[in-house]
């Protein structure tokens, strides 16, 4: 009884020790793309792109039933038993289901490569049993966050006055639907280690009920909470967005924390450059003063280093980087 109650008393006093650190340091921007004109957004983009390589969405289209919806139909794949689960192979590399291992044991997740391929779901779907109402549901959200993400994208693009700002037009997206497994012994523990995301940019569909996702700041090592409510989406800059810009955009380093003995479930939709397409930054982002930084790479490359190497959290730029 003892034992228990110290155990009680500790958890509530890192509750709200981190409750109050969120309170204080709610420093991620939130960018509302709606009712603001066309160059101002773009600039509000690419300066958080810049600063802190996150940002919150607001007014974003994507309509809060389908939001609910979606989160309903992956928590439901997730009671499939492990047998279903690892149906899920790669169609890309380390595109399938990851099971909880020792690097992040309160953390499992599916893969699904291509989201605004109805053939691409119907294959996903077809291997864990989904219904025909959670593949049409699937089928609709993968567009509307394929489009969601090539929007920003071509927002960040405009606000550099690139030549041809529709760089995205046929790149593709893939879902990760993760599940943490938290409990009141992981309290204060990772739910999901620090790292950046290989591609180039990544929506967070979150749980309003569980937080937990925090972002260094790259200036000085400090991680802040992004703390989210109904409808708002986060949106991450990753490696190959860090390349494409020539150092210009920042890859966040981000994790997860548990914070609250409750499962916690998120859907994240990255936006990838085609694996075999070689990326090196437009001529705008090149001159005198800005001399190129990378040699040319594909995702395709950058990830076998990153996992030949066991890199999550830039370590690989050593790689790339011209001397």
């Amino acid at each position: 009884l003892v034992l228990k109650t110290k155990k009680t008393i500790h958890i509530t006093t890192y509750l709200l020790r981190e409750n109050l650190m969120a309170d204080l340091n709610e420093v991620i921007p939130t960018i509302d793309l709606k009712g603001v004109p066309d160059e101002k957004l773009n600039q509000q983009i690419r300066e958080a792109s810049e600063r802190w390589g996150c940002f919150k969405v607001i007014n974003h289209g994507v309509s809060s039933s389908l939001l609910s919806e979606m989160k309903k139909t992956v928590t439901d794949l997730h009671e499939r038993p492990h047998e279903v689960k690892v149906r899920n192979t790669d169609v890309i590399l380390a595109s399938g289901y990851k099971p909880r291992s020792e690097l992040n044991p309160l953390y499992e997740s599916f893969g699904l490569f291509d989201v605004a391929s109805p053939q691409a779901i119907n294959t996903f779907c077809d291997k864990l049993e989904a219904s025909a109402e959670q593949r049409e549901i699937m089928v609709k959200y993968g567009k509307a966050m394929d489009g969601l993400a090539k929007d920003l994208t071509r927002m960040l693009a405009k606000s550099y006055e690139l030549a041809d700002p529709d760089i995205c037009k046929e790149w593709p997206s893939q879902f990760r639907i993760s599940k943490y497994h938290f409990n009141p012994e992981t309290v204060g523990k990772n739910g999901l280690i620090t790292h950046t995301d290989p591609g180039f940019l990544t929506i967070v569909h979150g749980d309003d009920n569980v937080g937990g996702l925090e972002a260094m700041d790259h200036s000085s090592g400090t991680y802040y909470p992004i703390n989210t409510s109904p409808n708002t989406l986060t949106v991450n800059l990753g490696d190959m967005a860090k390349i494409w810009s020539n150092g210009r955009l920042c890859n966040v380093k981000h994790r997860v924390q548990c914070k609250e003995a409750k499962m916690r479930i998120t859907i994240s939709t990255f936006l990838l450059i085609p694996m075999d397409e070689v990326v090196e930054p437009p001529s705008e982002f090149v001159d005198a003063e800005h001399p190129r930084l990378y040699k040319p790479i594909s995702d395709g490359e950058l990830r076998k280093i990153r996992l030949s190497n066991n890199m999550h959290d830039g370590e690989s730029f050593q790689f790339i980087t011209l001397k």
